[in-house]
């Protein structure tokens, strides 16, 4: 089965130096039946003015994965890290007992534009841990691993049972996911327009995959998204 979640469908926040689309509740944006989806807890589509963003705030007893689609994050957090990722770079914060950390846009002139993904852990307490990784060159055509729970294919491991796979299509592309039994997927597009066995999405749509075996994605456009492989 597969239900669709449209892009205008969204919740939004609007502040000058952000715009900001939530896929599930978050912050001022309530939808109880957007909640979470398995362990999926929040992806947010930002997009930050030029040298702006969000100063030191806390988290914990969550995995949090940034994906840069373009433009570049200053990245400061309390384990003592520094980063300036750019279009294509994932970094992962294993929250656990708690860290702080700021995400600012470095560039004078350009936007840039994210995606923040949180995860609920399988365990609570954990040592807080960051990796990044860049995954700008990664192979088109094909699902590419980019967290995974063991770190297998050279991901960034992550507390969950949750692979999350990177991909890009040129138009008339076309590739295939199975799920194991009693997995769920999601869906998210980012750009471009695609098919999911037979339903349109174009930029900023989602699709939640339940009783699936397989998924086949078609490009209609050239394609740029994420798939996650849920327990």
């Amino acid at each position: 089965m597969i239900q669709l979640r449209k892009s205008n469908e969204r919740g939004h926040a609007e502040h000058g130096w952000l715009d900001s689309y939530h896929t599930f509740s978050f912050a001022d944006y309530y939808d109880p039946a957007h909640a979470h989806f398995r362990s999926l807890r929040v992806i947010n589509e930002d997009r930050v003015a030029p040298k702006m963003g969000f100063g030191m705030h806390p988290h914990r007893d969550m995995e949090i994965i940034t994906y840069v689609v373009d433009g570049a994050l200053q990245h400061r957090d309390s384990m003592g890290n520094t980063a300036v990722m750019r279009g294509g770079d994932v970094q992962r914060i294993s929250a656990g007992t708690g860290i702080m950390h700021s995400e600012i846009n470095e560039s004078t002139k350009e936007p840039v534009h994210l995606l923040q993904i949180w995860i609920m852990p399988d365990h609570k307490n954990a040592t807080p841990t960051y990796a990044e990784k860049s995954f700008a060159k990664v192979e088109p055509g094909q699902l590419n691993l980019i967290t995974s729970k063991t770190g297998r294919e050279g991901s960034i491991p992550i507390n969950q049972d949750a692979d999350l796979y990177l991909a890009k299509l040129k138009q008339g592309e076309s590739l295939k996911h199975a799920f194991a039994a009693g997995r769920n997927g999601w869906l998210q597009v980012i750009e471009g327009e695609l098919d999911a066995n037979g339903h349109r999405l174009a930029d900023g749509d989602a699709a939640a995959i339940t009783k699936t075996d397989a998924l086949t994605i078609s490009a209609a456009k050239p394609a740029h998204f994420l798939l996650f492989d849920l327990d």
